[in-house]
């Protein structure tokens, strides 16, 4: 895959636009075609057969591991004292969806996206779920050209300030774990999701999701993908259960 992007031709243009991204996140890149395969939405590679293979979908595999290792690693350190339980908590508010999408925006992946008319005339660009893949295939490919001591860097930049939020409570909750923790300690049993239907075309659906606490159902809430409806219907069971 980096043999390929090596051949490809850069525009002067896209070049010089991939190089005030590296700027502005104070980051360098040897294969700047790698940097560019990060910004490649599979709806790209779908609507033109030639780049069939053309997405980023195995950087953002390579990237999601990278993500994880470094705020695990961050986290173990520097929560000596807390149990794994706090760790785990943290780490899947911190590399979800819901706080890489803002950070997506921040550092401006959604213009740098590349992607196919479809999608973009569907708000592909302002996506959770497109955003924050995105962030994962720019670690993955960082990874790839510069070594795991320059992306563990990059991805603390931006996840050391989420972690301090939850750790002050003042970031976005996990509630799926929050109710999941509630649920088992109070009645030692798990919470059952359960999707309810889906809406509107292919490329832009809507998700609508229950929870189930033994005979008491809290729902549905809707999400953009299935995991944002979970978290949605979470958030009303827990609020709703805890407060009980």
């Amino acid at each position: 895959m980096k043999k390929f992007f090596q051949k490809t031709y850069l525009l002067p243009e896209r070049k010089k636009e991939l190089l005030q991204f590296c700027k502005n996140l104070s980051i360098h890149f040897k294969d700047m075609t790698l940097l560019d395969l990060a910004f490649h939405h599979r709806s790209y590679s779908n609507e033109n057969t030639e780049h069939k293979h053309v997405n980023n979908e195995r950087l953002e595999f390579l990237g999601d591991s990278v993500l994880g290792m470094a705020t695990a690693t961050f986290l173990y350190e520097d929560m000596m004292d807390n149990p794994e339980g706090d760790l785990a908590r943290i780490k899947s508010v911190v590399v979800s969806e819901q706080t890489l999408a803002p950070i997506a925006l921040h550092i401006g992946i959604d213009r740098m996206l590349v992607m196919g008319k479809g999608e973009e005339k569907s708000g592909g660009r302002q996506k959770k779920a497109i955003l924050a893949d995105a962030v994962e295939a720019v670690i993955g490919a960082y990874y790839l050209d510069s070594g795991y001591e320059a992306a563990e860097k990059l991805v603390l930049s931006f996840i050391v300030p989420e972690i301090r939020k939850v750790q002050q409570d003042k970031g976005t909750k996990d509630y799926k774990t929050l109710l999941q923790e509630y649920y088992q300690k109070r009645y030692k049993a798990c919470p059952v999701y359960e999707l309810v239907r889906k809406t509107g075309p292919d490329h832009d659906q809507t998700f609508w999701v229950s929870v189930h606490l033994g005979k008491t159902t809290y729902g549905p809430e809707q999400g953009k993908n299935k995991k944002e409806a979970e978290q949605n219907a979470a958030k009303l069971a827990y609020e709703t259960a805890a407060k009980a």
